[in-house]
């Protein structure tokens, strides 16, 4: 059974920061590019960033420069460190592990973490 489960989210005032966590379990951790998205109401999720098994970054340019993933093979975690956050920000988080394999891609997907940027 695989399992994404988020930490971190909460209530900050705009210029301050957050660390989102996600604990994955269930799925060769290392196979799987891990990737943080987020939702509003209304909208599409979108991509924030994502990092894959040996540690390549990609990132959204609206969160380029203070917004920074990183995971830990070892303990099957991928974080968000979120600097300067802005009210723009306010979105549920989700957690996301996207593996591409030869009889297909699957993805899998946490129950999300609220981010409320607020003063």
């Amino acid at each position: 059974q695989v399992q994404l489960v988020e930490s971190g989210g909460g209530l900050v005032q705009p210029g301050g920061s957050l660390r989102l966590s996600c604990a994955a379990s269930g799925i060769i951790f290392s196979s799987y590019t891990m990737g943080w998205y987020r939702q509003t109401p209304g909208q599409q999720r979108e991509l924030v960033a994502t990092v894959n098994g040996d540690g390549r970054t990609n990132t959204a340019n609206s969160v380029k420069g203070r917004f920074t993933i990183s995971r830990d093979n070892a303990k099957k975690l991928v974080s968000l460190q979120l600097n300067t956050l802005k009210p723009e920000d306010t979105a549920v988080y989700y957690c996301n592990a996207h593996g591409t394999f030869l009889l297909g891609s699957r993805d899998y997907w946490g129950q999300g973490t609220q981010v409320t940027v607020s003063s």
